[in-house]
C-alpha cells in the first residue's frame, strides 16, 4: 500500500494533466453502445498504474522501461490518445530512423483520437522534421493553428521549417504573419534580412534592416549587425553608408567607428581605415578588446610579410605605432603585450619583444607567450633569465615538455649538468608522441651526461638521437669529438665524423672534429690535410690553430707546430697550456 501511495503522489506531480485525458477518453468510451468496446474500470486502474510507472521512468530518463510501461498501459486502454503521444515522445528520443518511423505512427494515432492538443502537433512536427519530411512537419503546425486557437508563437518554428525545406519566400511570409501577431522582433527581422540577401533582394533586405532599427532605435547592435550582414553579401559600400548615417546621429558610438574602420579596410579604402583607426586607438570609450581586434590583422600581415620576405615599411611603421598606443594605454592587458611581442619578434626587435612577453606572462598568459619568451632568452644568451622564466612557467604548465627542455638548456649552458639532465629527462618523458623532438632532447642529454662524465648514459642518449635523425650534424659532431677525447670507439667516431664532413664539406668546426678523430687514431698525415682545409676557410679559431699545431708536432714539424700554437695563443684567453707547449716545445 505504501508503494501505491507514493506512485499516486508521483502521478499528481508529473502526470495529472495527461491522465485527465485518460479519464475523458474512458467516459467517451463507456458511452458507446457496443459493450465489447467499453473499457472496464479494472482495466482503467491497471492502465493508470502502468502509466504512472512509465512516467516515473521517463522522468528518470530510463526510456527503455518507460516505453515498456507505456505499451502495457496502452494494452489496457488502446483508444487513449495521451498514451499514444507518450509512446511517440519516448521513441522520438532516439535518432534511429526506425524508431522515428514508429514514433510518427504513434503520434498519428494520437492525433486521430485527439485533434485539439497543441503538444501532439508540436511533437508530430518535430518527428517529421527528424525524418527530413519537412512537408509533413509544416502541415502538422499549420493544422494545429487551425484546430487550436492562439498558437501564434509556433509561427517562428513553422518559418524555420520552411527555411530548412528551402522555401525562403514561404518562410518570409510566415515571419511577416508572426510580426502581425507578435510585433517586429530581432528573430524575424534578421532572418528575413538574411533570406532576402540570399535571394539577391538587397533592397528588400535593407528595408527590413531599417524597419528593425526604427522599431528599436536605441539598439546599436542591430545597426552594426545589419552592416556586417551587408558586407558579407558583398554590399560593403551600402554597409558603409548605413554606418556613416548612424554615426552622424550618434557620433559617440565607438563600436560603430570600429565597424566602419573594418568596412573601409575590407573595401580597399586603406587610408580612411587607418585615419579612423588612429582616432579609435585614442578613444577611451572603445573597449580594449575591440582595439585589439582592429590591430590584429595589421600585426598578422606584418608577420606574414616578413615570413614571405616582403618589405612594406609603411605597414610596419603603422602597426608599430598602433601597438605602442595599445601597450601604453593598457599596461595590464596580457593579450595586448602578447601581440606586441609577436610583432616585435617578427621585425627582429628581440629586446623589445622579450620585454613585452615578460609583461604578458606576469598574469599567466597563453603558453605561446611563455614559449616565445623562453626562445628569446635562449637566443639572447640570457641563461639566468631563462632558468627563472622556465621555473615560473612550470607553475602554470607543469606538463609541457618544452618548458623542461628550455630549463634543461639553460642549466646546461650554465654548466649545471645534473640539473640539466634531470629537466631533459622529464622533457623526454612528456614528448613521447614527438620522436623528432625526443631526438633533439636526447642529443642534449648526451652533452649533459658527458659533462657529468657518465659516458655510458651519454653514448646511449646520442645513439637514441641518431636512430631518429642519423644525419643530425650537431649530434654527429659532439658525439664523435667526445669519443675522440676519450680515445674510445674511434672507428665509430671516424665513421660519424666522415658522414658529418660529407654533409658539411666547408664547415671549419666540423672539419676540425674530423681531423681530431684522425689525430687520435694516429692518422696524422690525413688529419693535417683536413685541418689545412679547415683553416683555409678563414673561420679558424684558437682551438683549430692549437689542434693544427698538435698534428704538426706529431709529424715532427716542430717549428711549424710552435708557429700554430702562437697563433692560437693570440686568439685564446686560456694561455697556460699553450705557454707550456711553446716554451718546452713539447706536446701535452
Amino acid at each position: 500500500m505504501k508503494t501505491r501511495s507514493r506512485y499516486t503522489y508521483f502521478s499528481l506531480s508529473f502526470g495529472l494533466a495527461l491522465m485527465v485525458g485518460c479519464g475523458a477518453m474512458a467516459q467517451r468510451s463507456v458511452t458507446k453502445k457496443n459493450a465489447d468496446v467499453a473499457v472496464s474500470q479494472n482495466a482503467l486502474r491497471a492502465s493508470e498504474f502502468d502509466f504512472i510507472e512509465a512516467q516515473k521512468y521517463f522522468i528518470l530518463e530510463d526510456y527503455a522501461k518507460a516505453l515498456l510501461y507505456f505499451q502495457r498501459a496502452l494494452e489496457f486502454n488502446p483508444e487513449n490518445a495521451t498514451i499514444h503521444y507518450k509512446i511517440a515522445e519516448v521513441l522520438a528520443k532516439s535518432n534511429k530512423p526506425d524508431d522515428l518511423a514508429k514514433a510518427s505512427a504513434s503520434i498519428e494515432k494520437a492525433l486521430k483520437l485527439e485533434k485539439k492538443n497543441k503538444y501532439f502537433y508540436s511533437l508530430a512536427s518535430s518527428i517529421y522534421a527528424g525524418l527530413n519530411d519537412f512537408g509533413k512537419a509544416e502541415k502538422a503546425l499549420e493544422t494545429m493553428m487551425v484546430e487550436v486557437k492562439g498558437q501564434e508563437e509556433f509561427l517562428y518554428e513553422l518559418a524555420a521549417l520552411y527555411v530548412f525545406d528551402k522555401k525562403p519566400m514561404e518562410a518570409i511570409k510566415i515571419y511577416e504573419k508572426a510580426e502581425q501577431f507578435l510585433g517586429v522582433s530581432e528573430l524575424s527581422s534578421l532572418q528575413k534580412q538574411r533570406l532576402y540577401l540570399e535571394q539577391g533582394k538587397v533592397d528588400e533586405a535593407i528595408k527590413e534592416g531599417e524597419k528593425l532599427i526604427e522599431t528599436y532605435p536605441e539598439e546599436e547592435r542591430y545597426v552594426l549587425a545589419f552592416a556586417e550582414t551587408l558586407s558579407n553579401y558583398k554590399q560593403a559600400s551600402r554597409a558603409i553608408s548605413f554606418v556613416e548615417q548612424y554615426l552622424t546621429a550618434n557620433p559617440g558610438s565607438g563600436n560603430a567607428k570600429v565597424v566602419l574602420a573594418v568596412l573601409f579596410r575590407e573595401s580597399g579604402q586603406e587610408k580612411k581605415s587607418r585615419d579612423l583607426l588612429t582616432a579609435i586607438f585614442d578613444d577611451p570609450t572603445v573597449e580594449p578588446n575591440g582595439k585589439l581586434a582592429l590591430a590584429g590583422p595589421y600585426c598578422e600581415q606584418v608577420i606574414q610579410n616578413r615570413s614571405n620576405k616582403i618589405d612594406d615599411r609603411e605597414l610596419e611603421n603603422f602597426a608599430l605605432s598602433v601597438i605602442k598606443k595599445l601597450t601604453n594605454a593598457y599596461p595590464k592587458e596580457s593579450a595586448i603585450h602578447t601581440m606586441a611581442g609577436d610583432l616585435y619578434l617578427a621585425v627582429k626587435m628581440e629586446r623589445e619583444a622579450q620585454l613585452e612577453f615578460i609583461k604578458a606572462t606576469k598574469s599567466g598568459s597563453t603558453f605561446d607567450a611563455w614559449q616565445n619568451l623562453m626562445y628569446l632568452d635562449s637566443q639572447l644568451n640570457q641563461f639566468d633569465s631563462l632558468i627563472v622564466h622556465t621555473e615560473n612557467a612550470l607553475e602554470y604548465f607543469p606538463n609541457q615538455a618544452m618548458v623542461y627542455y628550455f630549463n634543461g638548456y639553460g642549466q646546461f649552458r650554465k654548466n649545471r649538468f645534473k640539473e640539466a639532465a634531470s629537466s631533459l629527462e622529464q622533457a623526454k618523458k612528456l614528448s613521447a608522441e614527438n620522436p623528432n623532438f625526443q631526438a633533439e632532447i636526447s642529443g642534449m642529454l648526451g652533452d649533459a651526461y658527458n659533462g657529468l662524465k657518465e659516458y655510458q648514459k651519454s653514448d646511449k642518449a646520442y645513439e637514441e638521437a641518431l636512430m631518429v635523425d642519423p644525419n643530425n650534424s650537431l649530434i654527429l659532431n659532439n658525439y664523435s669529438y667526445y669519443l675522440a677525447l676519450r680515445k674510445e670507439n674511434l672507428d665509430r667516431a671516424e665513421k660519424m665524423s666522415a658522414l658529418l664532413i660529407k654533409n658539411n664539406p666547408t664547415n671549419a668546426s666540423f672539419l676540425d672534429t674530423y681531423a681530431w678523430v684522425l689525430f687520435m687514431k694516429g692518422n696524422y698525415k690525413e688529419a693535417k690535410k683536413v685541418m689545412e682545409k679547415a683553416i683555409a676557410g678563414g673561420d679558424a679559431t684558437a682551438t683549430h690553430f692549437e689542434h693544427f699545431g698538435d698534428i704538426l708536432f706529431q709529424l715532427n714539424d716542430i717549428d711549424a707546430a710552435i708557429e700554430q700554437w702562437q697563433k692560437a695563443r693570440s686568439l685564446s684567453i686560456h694561455h697556460e697550456l699553450l705557454d707550456k707547449k711553446i716554451e718546452n716545445k713539447k706536446l701535452y
